[in-house]
């Protein structure tokens, strides 16, 4: 009688996943970065994101490209993690990691987002002194966008408490590629070329793109196999010994707001501007619709899209006030604020981003969903910021906590260009503004963003 011998079976080998480091300082645009990779065609690979936020609340997960509106299935899946990760939250992202892994396996990629403040070196040194993460996965590349019109004011600071590290130039140097974003904002190339050098001179290796607006092919980023431990051990030969500690700014501190409800567009935007420029204190006690103007709307006749109009689109860029060009140490810097709000009367998201005096403020494709709970949520990062209550007390006046006093088809008395004049009311909560009414002696239309009884009267009460 023959016996068989039956040979064990090898284990199937467990995939390494790469992974994409993807960093830089506030604002830089690392979350527009992965919005164009999100809603491109071009790659044809299925990746998982881990977004991670400084703040207590999530905002770039309501500014991603939302996957159901994408059709893009389970190809992509965005985990959120709130902290920071290269010091606070070592721990979490390894446990985030090894829970991920079984979903994707058969993926193409990892793209890990750290905040604005992160020091890369602890992720990365993450992949190399764990093990059981090295099996699963490969650190394929370190990504580093650049902000071109802040990185040289960034890389000049120098901090007075000892040990604390100079996160922009620590970006720079683990780069294995760099993105030198918004070159539109800096004008000249020969402005271009000093920043570059500025930056070769921390990194000379690292190959430098120049993009606007985050507009890069994915294949440049994703897959490339750019990352080399020997270039990193050459930087620090003690890499790989100690678990890297990372001393941050301990002036530097985040506020987040969030609540339920939707807001006045126009309250919105003056409270902004408040804040970077400083008045949101000496303002305080004003009244808050000081300033509101009625603004001229295209005929009714005339097809209009939010896109269409400037009130809906404000990209500022010439104000001259910059905090870290201030005499006091004790001065408020605002390094990043951004924002997801519910505008009253509007069906798409309102979204903010602002670094330092330059912000952007408009209207995103993404929709509030019927079944999604219409709230607003903020967040500010930055140096010797003013308290959670100050900012929560300016932010909740936008809010739309009353009824309109007026209905469509009222006639009333608008407050145009230093007269009154009657108005017929076409619209309530037109585009975000309280009223869309239509001026009989002139036949045209005007918005008027809020309701007040210094701007719209009862045409009874005057009679």
């Amino acid at each position: 009688m023959s016996r068989r011998i039956l040979k064990a079976k090898k284990p199937k080998k467990r995939p390494q996943i790469p992974v994409t480091i993807l960093t830089g300082f506030l604002g830089s645009g690392k979350t527009t970065l992965l919005n164009h990779i999100l809603s491109s065609n071009d790659h044809g690979m299925r990746f998982a994101i881990i977004e991670n936020e400084l703040g207590a609340i999530s905002i770039d997960d309501k500014v991603l490209v939302a996957p159901k509106e994408q059709n893009l299935g389970e190809d992509h899946i965005v985990e959120v993690m709130n902290g920071c990760i290269c010091c606070k939250l070592r721990g979490d992202l390894v446990d985030t990691l090894n829970r991920l892994y079984e979903k994707v396996e058969s993926f193409d990629g990892l793209i890990i987002e750290t905040t604005g403040l992160a020091d890369p070196a602890p992720v990365v040194q993450i992949f190399f002194v764990d093990h059981h993460l090295m099996n699963m996965y490969r650190l394929d590349a370190v990504i580093t966008v650049v902000d071109a019109l802040h990185i040289r004011q960034r890389l000049a600071v120098k901090h007075k408490e000892e040990g604390v590290i100079n996160e922009s130039a620590a970006q720079l140097a683990f780069a294995d590629k760099i993105l030198l974003n918004k070159t539109d904002l800096v004008g000249n190339d020969k402005t271009i070329q000093d920043i570059e050098n500025k930056i070769r001179a921390i990194n000379s290796m690292a190959p430098i793109l120049r993009t606007q607006y985050s507009k890069v092919h994915p294949k440049e980023l994703l897959n490339v196999s750019a990352f080399s431990l020997d270039r990193v051990l050459e930087l620090d030969p003690d890499f790989l010994d100690d678990l890297h500690e990372t001393k941050h700014d301990s002036a530097i501190s985040s506020v987040a707001l969030k609540f339920e409800g939707e807001l006045n567009n126009q309250l919105l935007q003056n409270w902004i501007r408040r804040v970077i420029s400083g008045k949101m204190i000496s303002e305080a006690n004003k009244d808050k619709h000081n300033g509101i103007e009625v603004q001229l709307t295209k005929t009714p006749q005339q097809d209009h899209t939010h896109n269409g109009h400037n009130h809906h689109d404000h990209n500022h860029d010439d104000c001259d006030l910059d905090y870290d060009h201030q005499n006091s140490d004790d001065a408020m810097q605002l390094f990043r604020y951004k924002g997801v709000f519910a505008i009253k009367g509007v069906e798409e998201k309102l979204v903010l981003q602002g670094v330092n005096m330059i912000f952007d403020v408009k209207y995103s494709p993404n929709k509030w969903q019927k079944d999604e709970v219409r709230e607003s949520c903020m967040i500010f990062i930055g140096r010797n910021l003013l308290s959670t209550q100050e900012f929560k007390k300016g932010f909740e006046q936008c809010k739309v906590s009353q009824e309109l006093r007026f209905d469509a088809g009222d006639v009333v008395l608008v407050h145009i260009q230093q007269k009154w004049e009657k108005g017929l009311i076409r619209l309530t909560w037109d585009e975000g503004n309280a009223y869309r009414i239509h001026l009989i002696s002139r036949n045209a239309d005007i918005w008027v963003p809020v309701d007040t009884e210094s701007i719209v009267r009862s045409l009874v009460t005057i009679l």
